[in-house]
């Protein structure tokens, strides 16, 4: 459910009782501050209806609406590992989380940096990546990330071949889930992707051979691309499928810009399903009724539709 400071178990609660969360949905919380929170908005919530795996960690006078808080921040850390621990073991098929307050988690968890990273951890694998996904008139824009939650210097640093190639492939593979040969579309890193050296010889040294690798195997991957077009061609002419991106704003920035109110988080490389809203705690709008809910709705859907295309285990269960 997220933070209980924040708009993530709103969200939650409002979507249920306007029939669109689903009769597959489990919700890991705390049940004492769904129900404050659902008295302060007057909501008629069918419980009955709501399954929730109670941590029992906030009580009632606990919850902080709009506030950062320690023990608010601390209790959204566990529900996501419970939830992670119980999509391993097969008990969930796959996970949506709603927003964290990474200052919040940090003040009882130093070294917390973000979901994904901690998932990650948790599922034991290290080559992940973030992927956005929104729906457009020329179908579906997946955009992933060569590096996300780290300073600009440390980003320009990650950009190497062989990681390059694992974004390549880790995009080329779930969507291949629905599209036959996915059209990807490569960032440069500098401006005009370094203008065939003026700007820098990154695009040159480190983005080139990992494109020439990925098209070695089968791969329908083209660049580097000037990130200042990319997204034009991809969104307006439907020339490709996704787009990997160097670092966080250069892909963020434009799907937030084109699918605020629609776009989903996705992680690939994980051995589980994992989905996740694409916004904030918003701690400004947080439990007055203001918060959109279209998010959530398109997270879920999208968790389902990766279910449903996922390789399967020997014991039937997800892989």
């Amino acid at each position: 459910m997220g933070d209980a400071s924040g708009v993530g178990p709103e969200i939650v609660l409002r979507l249920c009782c306007a029939g669109g969360l689903g009769d597959d949905v489990v919700v890991y919380g705390d049940v004492a501050v769904l129900r404050h929170g659902a008295a302060l908005l007057g909501l008629d919530v069918p419980w009955g209806r709501l399954p929730i795996v109670d941590l029992g960690l906030l009580s009632a006078a606990d919850h902080r609406p709009g506030l950062l808080d320690a023990a608010s921040g601390a209790a959204a850390r566990a529900y996501v590992e419970r939830a992670t621990r119980d999509a391993l073991s097969g008990a969930v098929a796959g996970l949506v989380t709603m927003p964290m307050n990474k200052e919040a988690t940090q003040l009882t968890d130093p070294a917390f940096v973000g979901h994904t990273e901690m998932i990650a951890a948790i599922c034991g694998v290290q080559k992940v990546t973030m992927m956005l996904t929104a729906a457009l008139p020329h179908g579906s824009l997946a955009v992933t990330h060569v590096s996300t939650h780290c300073s600009l210097a440390e980003a320009i640093r990650r950009v190497r071949p062989e990681r390059v190639l694992d974004v390549i492939r880790l995009t080329d593979e779930v969507l291949r889930r629905f599209i036959a040969r996915p059209r990807i579309a490569v960032c440069g890193l500098n401006p005009h992707a370094g203008e065939h050296g003026l700007f820098g010889t990154d695009d040159i040294e480190h983005i080139t051979p990992a494109i020439a690798a990925a098209v070695d195997e089968g791969i329908d991957a083209t660049g580097p691309h000037p990130a200042d077009t990319v997204f034009h061609q991809a969104v307006h002419r439907g020339r490709y499928d996704a787009i990997v991106c160097m670092y966080h704003d250069q892909g963020h920035g434009p799907m937030k810009l084109i699918a605020f109110d629609t776009g989903v988080n996705v992680t690939l490389g994980l051995p589980i399903v994992r989905t996740s809203v694409d916004h904030g705690t918003a701690f400004d709008i947080a439990w007055k009724g203001e918060a959109f809910t279209d998010s959530l709705q398109h997270a879920l859907r999208f968790a389902r539709m990766l279910v449903g295309s996922a390789p399967h285990s020997a014991s039937g269960a997800p892989s």
